[in-house]
């Protein structure tokens, strides 16, 4: 089954993978939804009208604009673009259902990529974590694999790494992502940062909130 990366206004696009917003503008209007306006790069949300992020903490973090991606992102694919993006504070979105990662310098997305996670008796576990290390040629004596442009988010191994993001394929807890993407984040993200993994951003459990 190929990945449904879920927008952040809360439609799918079942053909492949989306988040952050309805790279269809009609669907998007035909919703209630924040107002949006759009370039080529960039959709960016009314100010008054920002989504939030929540986490299980009860913090929201509010979502400023996120990359137009006119095609469905599958497997191995991602898109990176901070051009005109001010500088802030590095932050992750991990959001497990739609199977993406999406990157934020302050409220707006900068890269986002189809991801790989935890399946079976191993799955990601779920929450608000710090990148508590970064290791460019990684090395798992665990599972005798490279890791390349691993950031470790908790002290019993689940890190995200460089991986074969492929169809079918899994992770032992960690997130895994495509080589180039991999390289972006580990020149992005610094050790503090944060990352939050949630199951799903939208359906009966919702993270992703509307304010106003």
């Amino acid at each position: 089954m190929r990945p449904t990366r879920l927008c952040l206004l809360g439609c799918a696009m079942l053909s492949g993978v989306s988040l952050g917003g309805c790279r269809d503008q009609a669907a998007a209007d035909s919703m209630p939804t924040p107002s949006v306006s759009y370039s080529p790069d960039r959709i960016s949300f009314r100010p008054t009208k920002l989504p939030l992020v929540e986490a299980a903490t009860g913090s929201t973090q509010p979502i400023a604009s996120i990359l137009n991606i006119s095609e469905p992102l599958t497997y191995g694919e991602y898109k990176w673009n901070e051009q005109g993006v001010a500088p802030g504070r590095t932050w992750i979105l991990v959001n497990l259902k739609a199977q993406t990662m999406s990157v934020f310098r302050g409220m707006n997305e900068i890269g986002t990529a189809v991801t790989l996670y935890g399946v079976d008796h191993k799955p990601t576990p779920l929450g608000r974590f710090k990148v508590l290390a970064k290791m460019e040629d990684h090395w798992s004596s665990l599972y005798d694999a490279p890791m390349p442009y691993t950031l470790q988010l908790t002290g019993d191994g689940v890190a995200i790494h460089a991986s074969d993001v492929r169809e079918g394929a899994g992770t032992h807890g960690c997130l895994g992502v495509p080589l180039d993407f991999g390289r972006h984040l580990f020149e992005t993200v610094g050790v503090g940062d944060e990352v939050l993994i949630v199951k799903d951003a939208t359906g009966d459990n919702p993270t992703l909130l509307t304010s106003g």
